[in-house]
């Protein structure tokens, strides 16, 4: 008898940080859903780590996104998804370019899961829509045959943190976000009057994210001694870590506080009128967003009135 060929299965997806996060949870149901598969995974060179240390793909491949205007880009990025022989092939970004990714497939193309006319799962929503990523994925794989699609499980993230001597109890601020984005940024000054709230309540504030986030980490530690500093200092298995550990935290809307809350720690969401928490807000079993026009609108009482607990 001759064996069946194994199936082949492809999944894209870019994203900034907390995007590809909530694209964890999907990543997992379609491993669920092709348990034999052979499964590859085209993401940016930033998150090719990240989608080897989930353990869902059987190679993970650098995508360097080239544009319209270099076609012997576009040709190599073609022979590389040739060369993964995909039968199925799931878009979890659905963005423009990879609209162009499905035609660069030509006739014959695979399965496509994804929103682009033409493809074979087609997933059709309004571009104006307030679907929360979360939701517009699922409805997506339900097209394709995936019925449930469960909150990313970061179980796979963890790290050593004892190395930091921390206290017994923390509470976990992030006080940066995109650098391309600064309203996106509750002020320091909040920060730090939130961090000496946090202390006088016996909690340790500890401030983390990634070299960016240092300059607002430095003020808040100027007027909050006893805040503890971490940025530039985590790796993302160490943020889980100190999530599982903290007992809340509140962040800007940036990848490290999607993170956090994936991870299970009570987190608080901050959005300015730039961003629509409907659309990207904090997803687990504790999260929660405040928002306002601007953020300097929102005070550290409505903080402290809106923290969730677990």
């Amino acid at each position: 008898m001759t064996e069946r060929p194994k199936a082949r299965v492809l999944v894209i997806k870019h994203g900034a940080l907390g995007d590809f996060l909530l694209s964890i949870g999907p990543m997992q149901a379609i491993r669920r859903h092709h348990p034999e598969a052979r499964l590859t995974l085209l993401t940016r060179p930033a998150y090719r780590e990240l989608g080897e240390a989930t353990g869902l793909f059987d190679d993970v491949l650098a995508d360097d996104q080239p544009g319209l205007a270099n076609p012997l880009g576009l040709l190599r990025l073609r022979s590389v998804m040739r060369r993964t022989g995909a039968d199925r092939i799931y878009d979890l970004q659905t963005s423009g370019r990879t609209g162009w990714y499905f035609r660069l497939c030509g006739p014959g193309a695979p399965e496509w899961s994804g929103k682009v006319a033409g493809s074979s799962h087609r997933h059709v929503y309004p571009g104006d829509h307030r679907m929360h990523t979360i939701a517009r994925q699922r409805d997506q794989l339900a097209i394709a045959g995936l019925q449930e699609v469960p909150l990313a499980d970061l179980a796979f993230l963890d790290g050593d943190i004892d190395g930091f001597d921390l206290p017994e109890r923390i509470a976990i601020l992030i006080p940066a976000a995109s650098p391309e984005r600064p309203a996106k940024c509750w002020p320091p000054e909040r920060y730090a009057a939130l961090a000496t709230a946090l202390i006088a309540r016996g909690l340790s504030p500890v401030a983390v994210g990634g070299t960016d986030a240092a300059g607002s980490a430095r003020r808040i530690v100027e007027a909050a001694p006893g805040t503890i500093d971490l940025t530039g200092r985590t790796s993302l298995g160490q943020l889980a870590a100190l999530a599982r550990k903290a007992e809340w935290a509140v962040g800007n809307d940036t990848g490290p506080t999607h993170l956090i809350s994936l991870a299970g720690c009570p987190t608080l969401a901050l959005f300015g009128g730039d961003s629509d928490p409907d659309k990207t807000g904090p997803v687990g079993p504790h999260a929660r967003a405040v928002q306002a026009e601007a953020l300097e609108q929102i005070a550290v009482a409505d903080v402290l009135a809106a923290m969730p607990s677990a």
